[in-house]
């Protein structure tokens, strides 16, 4: 009966050594809860060593933040770490970061303004009580939790995800980021008020914090779901466009084939008939190069390359090659849509390596680029191949990954290192360059 009565002493009565542990033990209780909230809620694919490596940083931080960093700086710091954990672990964008850690704030941010002043009122105890008392600390911190899960239950299993595009010009994503970082510091300014002024605010007011709080965080979530989704209808609207002119060219080509079918059979004919099998031969080459031309605008098509952004590139490298009489043959035998790696980040790498071939095979007599998308399964990897003429037989293939390095006049050579960075900051993509006497080769390899 000692022993009970001992245990219920510690538990109800100040004790912080109790309560530091309560807390360091809810600093990974939190990390697991957030992060399977901003995990679901934006769709983010990860593995269990990401979320293994994420709790314990973000639980050893929220200690750190907890007990050495003082107060409102530790709120300011915790959601700092947050975004770059976000950010370096699990390999999303700034922005997705960004965006998760506000929504997760906005969440406990509201379950806490729902909770505290009626859990204080019921226990009739003020903030510092429940501060120093372990068993209204342990039971404050459970309800926060139990909510949190069953806010992320209802995620998971209504299969809630916010629509969220990134292909976005730097402008408007500047805007975004602006108006996510005001909403983390709103955040942060609303704990504080909360946790440090609560005792004299009444339960009305408190109340009314809250509803004024779910209220703005539910627009403005709402106002940049719909600003996503307008971007995304903006680039497939682009995508469209885009394919409707390529239509356009098909159909030229088509038709062009058909008025001259004729003329074709007839000509195919002349040379059975006189046995000119060279000059047969020589008739074929030039007839497959046009339908060679008609198959790459086949190719160029939204359903097969099904990624919005890719597309609008290659559309407009493609259009851009060939009104320099560039014969561009592609071959797509890879679904963009499970590229291991960011679509930000391939567009650049793929629209520079192109605009290099591009430059560079205007230059030869015979201007080809080959293109090639393929899935690897052998080597786990995803393949990008592109291989073009070339003038300059002696180019040094690892000199021009050097920065003011290039064999094109009025050219700073800045596109290749620019490349080598990203492939520096990621450690599943190597790009292989090679040459032989015809081809100058580029492989984008993404291992997965």
């Amino acid at each position: 009966m000692d022993i009970l009565n001992n245990i219920w002493m510690a538990i109800s009565t100040p004790n912080m050594l109790l309560v530091n542990i309560i807390v360091s033990i809810g600093c990974f209780i939190e990390a697991i809860l957030i992060m399977n909230l901003f995990l679901t809620l934006l769709n983010i694919h990860s593995s269990r060593k990401q979320k293994v490596l994420y709790v314990i940083i973000m639980g050893i931080i929220g200690i750190i933040d907890m007990f050495i960093v003082p107060s409102p700086f530790n709120i300011i710091l915790n959601y700092l770490s947050m975004i770059l954990s976000v950010y370096l672990i699990f390999k999303t964008s700034f922005l997705k970061s960004c965006f998760s850690i506000l929504i997760s704030g906005i969440i406990l941010i509201i379950a806490g303004s729902l909770i505290l002043k009626p859990y204080l009122n019921i226990f009739n105890i003020n903030s510092d009580i429940l501060s120093e008392t372990p068993i209204y600390r342990f039971i404050y911190m459970a309800l926060i939790y139990i909510t949190i899960f069953i806010i992320y239950l209802i995620l998971k299993y209504r299969k809630i995800k916010v629509s969220f595009t990134e292909n976005i010009d730097t402008k408007t994503k500047l805007i975004i980021i602006a108006n996510i970082i005001l909403g983390i510091f709103s955040i942060t300014t609303q704990s504080i008020i909360m946790f440090y002024y609560i005792n004299n605010l009444p339960i009305i007011i408190s109340f009314l914090n809250f509803l004024t709080s779910l209220a703005y965080f539910s627009i403005s979530i709402y106002s940049l779901t719909r600003a996503f989704k307008l971007l995304s209808t903006t680039q497939k609207l682009e995508s469209a466009e885009e394919y409707n002119h390529t239509l356009h060219i098909l159909h030229d080509n088509v038709r062009g084939f058909k008025h001259d079918f004729d003329n074709i059979v007839t000509t195919i004919g002349g040379y059975i008939k006189t046995e000119d099998m060279k000059g047969l031969k020589n008739y074929y080459s030039q007839l497959v190069d046009d339908c060679q031309r008609v198959n790459n605008l086949y190719i160029l098509n939204p359903d097969i390359i099904n990624n919005d952004g890719i597309y609008n590139l290659l559309t407009k490298k493609y259009n851009e090659a060939d009104s320099k009489d560039i014969k561009v043959n592609i071959t797509i035998l890879l679904d963009l849509s499970t590229l291991k790696m960011k679509i930000y980040e391939f567009a650049r790498i793929l629209g520079i390596l192109l605009d290099n071939a591009i430059e560079a095979s205007a230059e030869c007599e015979e201007k080809i680029i080959n293109l090639t998308f393929r899935d690897d399964i052998k080597n786990s990897r995803q393949l990008i191949i592109i291989e073009n003429t070339y003038k300059n037989k002696d180019v040094d293939t690892d000199k021009i990954f050097e920065k003011g390095i290039s064999e094109k006049e009025n050219h700073m050579g800045l596109g290749l290192p620019e490349v080598r960075k990203i492939i520096k900051k990621n450690n599943n993509i190597n790009l292989y360059t090679s040459k032989t006497e015809n081809f100058f080769s580029q492989q984008l390899e993404i291992y997965y």
